[in-house]
């Protein structure tokens, strides 16, 4: 499948030559950042070409892709916002390059459980931190776990969307210090007693704030994140070799090792 996918994406798309100096533009979602560097930093060595990249909620970098912004390696945290992009004949095929999934992450001295968790998050006194939804697809996946409330508990999804704080992920939103979890501060500081973020988050988190927890949602509640990648039209030989780097088995190991499921690599 991988393949496949990597044939469509070269065969679609207008490629340019660009020049021999230029980095390869890459456009990815905030969540990516520690995987996607390493993998950046593995590809410059290995080839010698720079990557000068952008880190931001998919929802906000389609949104510039889409108004003209140059770019031309676009990893989002969804299937959709690429689509657009393809869909609008901005981009070529998309891609699923790695998978993630939601978590809630507890502030210290809370005892909430996954079989608690959402008698607690629809408690009033709990404030419930969810990122923003269409601008990050974080909050659309928050969402989502709400909706499937609905279905345990008669009103739950209109509760929950009420009372979520939509703290991160949008255009006006507190950004993260640099070499910092904004969850993980955020659940510190006290803004939210709960937060919705992805799963992958635990390792910077448990780095930086060792007592707050991560609580995997059960199962009638879990919500998966399926990422896709795609080239921007006009995207250069050199960003599609990155591209293809990110399917490699190399850059598939830095994704898992980073806690992300990797489907390009065989199962064990």
């Amino acid at each position: 499948m991988r393949r496949i996918g990597l044939a469509l994406l070269m065969a679609a798309l207008s490629i340019n030559a660009g020049s021999a100096n230029e980095p390869v533009l890459l456009h990815a979602a905030g969540s990516l950042r520690g995987a996607l560097t390493e993998i950046s930093q593995a590809f410059q060595q290995q080839h010698g070409t720079a990557v000068t990249q952008k880190y931001a909620p998919s929802g906000l970098l389609r949104d510039a892709i889409q108004g003209g912004e140059k770019a031309e390696v676009f990893a989002s945290a969804n299937m959709s916002h690429p689509q657009s992009l393809a869909k609008a004949g901005k981009a070529g095929p998309v891609v699923l390059f790695a998978r993630n999934e939601l978590c809630a992450f507890i502030r210290p001295g809370l005892p909430i459980t996954t079989s608690n968790l959402l008698d607690r998050m629809l408690d009033p006194a709990i404030k419930l931190g969810t990122s923003t939804p269409k601008a990050d697809p974080a909050g659309d996946y928050a969402f989502q776990v709400f909706a499937k409330a609905e279905a345990i508990k008669a009103g739950s999804k209109a509760a929950l969307e009420a009372k979520a704080l939509q703290l991160t992920g949008g255009p006006t939103s507190r950004q993260p210090q640099a070499g910092r979890n904004l969850y993980g501060d955020i659940l510190a500081e006290g803004a939210a007693d709960i937060f919705l973020a992805y799963c992958t988050n635990e390792g910077p988190i448990s780095k930086e704030r060792p007592g707050i927890a991560l609580v995997r949602l059960p199962e009638s509640l879990a919500v998966g994140a399926d990422y896709g990648l795609t080239l921007v039209n006009g995207a250069s030989p050199k960003a599609a070799g990155f591209a293809m780097f990110i399917l490699s088995p190399e850059g598939q190991r830095i994704l898992a090792k980073h806690g992300f499921t990797a489907p390009g690599l065989p199962k064990e």
